[in-house]
């Protein structure tokens, strides 16, 4: 027979051991949060699509296909008016250059010229004065010239062109905004030929 008493163990550890419990317990539901956040808003976690140039592009391009990409950027990267769909910039004019990896934005792109005439065709030009292209207007008619140069007196280049939209003024180019002039076919061909080589301006109507 034992005589000894037996001795209850001592729970020295209890107190650790639920505090652990409690410790995971919030862990679980935390993860359990954020889970359910991340379930509810997945573009938090890896972004939104982003239209991006494809490499670097000239002011007035013409965009299509092979000239942008979609990238996935998170909120804090995407920049204010930026486009997110292809079909958004399929076709449409550039108001400015851009680099490689640039987020297009809606004032990167000239407004979609309205349908015209049979025969006609949009022309972009940057005018050689700043304040005359501030004065211009959609749907204002003008007439293109050719400034002088000293083997070439100043010229009318074509008469009665429409201003179809008017571009942002880049800081660093000298030159006045993008403009998007439409004309009948032959003059817009030779605008865009002589604008190449000698500076552009328009006097109003």
């Amino acid at each position: 027979m034992d005589i000894l008493p037996k001795l209850r163990p001592l729970h020295l550890t209890r107190p650790q051991s639920r505090r652990t419990r409690l410790i995971r317990r919030w862990l679980a539901i935390g993860l359990f949060v954020v889970g359910a956040v991340l379930l509810i808003h997945p573009g938090s976690a890896r972004g939104a699509p982003t239209v991006l140039a494809a490499h670097d592009l000239p002011s007035g391009a013409t965009l299509r296909a092979g000239d942008v990409r979609l990238a996935d950027l998170s909120d804090e990267a995407r920049p204010m008016g930026v486009l997110s769909t292809l079909d958004a910039v399929d076709g449409r004019l550039l108001a400015g250059a851009v680099r490689a990896g640039e987020p297009l934005t809606d004032v990167r792109l000239a407004s979609a010229p309205a349908p015209g005439d049979p025969g006609t065709a949009t022309v972009p030009v940057r005018l050689a004065d700043v304040a005359v292209a501030a004065l211009l207007r959609p749907g204002q008619r003008v007439d293109v010239v050719a400034a002088p140069e000293p083997a070439a007196p100043a010229s009318v280049l074509a008469g009665g062109a429409t201003v179809v939209t008017v571009g942002h003024q880049e800081p660093a180019t000298p030159k006045g905004p993008l403009v998007l002039l439409r004309l009948p076919e032959a003059a817009a061909t030779r605008v865009a030929a002589i604008s190449l080589e000698r500076p552009v301006t328009v006097t109003l109507r």
